[in-house]
């Protein structure tokens, strides 16, 4: 497939200044209230917009809330998953297919005030800035637990992937068409943005913010997924956890050392078993050396596993914002579904 890049007046005629990329999971209860806060501010913009609405493979009826709003709100764009991918994959495909100027994603639970999105926009042009952080100034809302756990996220991974990734910053952010063309040129695999939009490193500015309650249904984030979070953050940006094993076979090595001296010591003042002496130095040695091997190719090992995968990371079942032909993707093998029955299969440079 060859590389197609959107820029802000393909597919539809009419230029997109602004782009809003909303991923969706089961939020039927929040969807009124994001609405009811969202399109004032949009509308208050007096730029051109689009709404890009992720249905990550919703099971209530986020998906017929969406279609209906579709009739009153010409701005919306839905855009729905053939299955549930996880937010971070589906944030991915709303910032492929956004067609604006800039891009701003928000999630739908309100916890991110969408009032901040026109003075992110406006520090942007101003500064000619390719990316706006909305930076977490106040958690009061959230549990104890949640913020120690926050910080102790953040602490790590400026630790391990650079002081460059802004401290309370998540997905609530601004970029400009220069970092989605950026991000649509890597290869396909799972991203975690905040991490992966600072490392480009484009000029960027900072919009702070007071993280409200969440305003209906429950959190799409509980423990598990902010463990998966971690570990990907950690595994995908730093190579730390392969380290690991090389110094502790490092480690390992050193100890072996002090032993065999104690046991040759110990052989020459005879107060041995019989073969007890050769036995332990040639475990010990053994699985040393074993684990310093170890950790040196699962420093190869991880850059190799990660660049031969190539799995998509979602599919895309429709497109309310497609009125001409379907992108290039996988085509669905099955019956048509909805307007269009092709898939696509995005990610890195193959993309519609």
């Amino acid at each position: 497939m060859t590389d197609v890049r959107h820029d802000a007046t393909d597919l539809i005629g009419a230029p997109v200044e602004l782009s809003v990329v909303i991923p969706m999971f089961n939020e039927e209860e929040a969807l009124p209230a994001l609405v009811a806060r969202l399109r004032p501010v949009l509308d208050g913009t007096g730029v051109t917009y689009e709404v890009v609405a992720v249905d990550d493979g919703s099971a209530d009826r986020t998906a017929g809330q969406l279609e209906d709003l579709r009739a009153v709100w010409p701005q919306l764009r839905v855009v729905r998953l053939a299955r549930n991918s996880g937010h971070q994959a589906a944030l991915t495909a709303g910032l492929h297919h956004a067609r604006g100027r800039y891009a701003a994603s928000l999630d739908a639970d309100l916890q991110d005030p969408p009032e901040k999105i026109p003075e992110m926009l406006a520090l942007a042009r101003s500064r000619r800035l390719d990316i706006v952080y909305g930076v977490r100034v106040n958690r009061a809302t959230d549990t104890g637990f949640k913020r120690r756990t926050a910080g102790a996220y953040y602490w790590l991974v400026r630790r391990l992937v650079g002081s460059h990734v802004p401290a309370q910053a998540g997905d609530f952010r601004l970029l400009s068409r220069n970092v989605l063309d950026a991000l649509r040129a890597l290869p396909d695999q799972p991203q975690v943005y905040r991490l992966l939009v600072p490392w480009f490193g484009f000029p960027s500015g900072e919009v702070a913010y007071h993280r409200d309650a969440r305003v209906a249904g429950d959190t799409k984030y509980p423990l598990r997924k902010m463990v998966l979070l971690a570990v990907d953050s950690v595994i995908g940006f730093s190579v730390a956890p392969l380290r690991l094993a090389t110094w502790l076979g490092s480690l390992a090595f050193l100890v072996c050392l002090a032993v065999i001296t104690y046991t040759l010591a110990v052989y020459a003042a005879g107060a041995t078993t019989p073969g007890w002496t050769s036995l332990i130095i040639a475990v010990l040695f053994v699985g040393a050396v074993q684990l310093i091997c170890l950790g040196v190719l699962g420093e190869y090992l991880g850059r190799v596993y990660t660049a031969v995968q190539q799995r998509p990371t979602y599919y895309v079942a429709e497109d309310t914002g497609t009125a001409a032909a379907p992108m290039a993707g996988i085509a669905w093998p099955g019956p048509r579904r909805g307007r269009d029955s092709t898939l696509d299969s995005l990610g890195g440079p193959a993309g519609p």
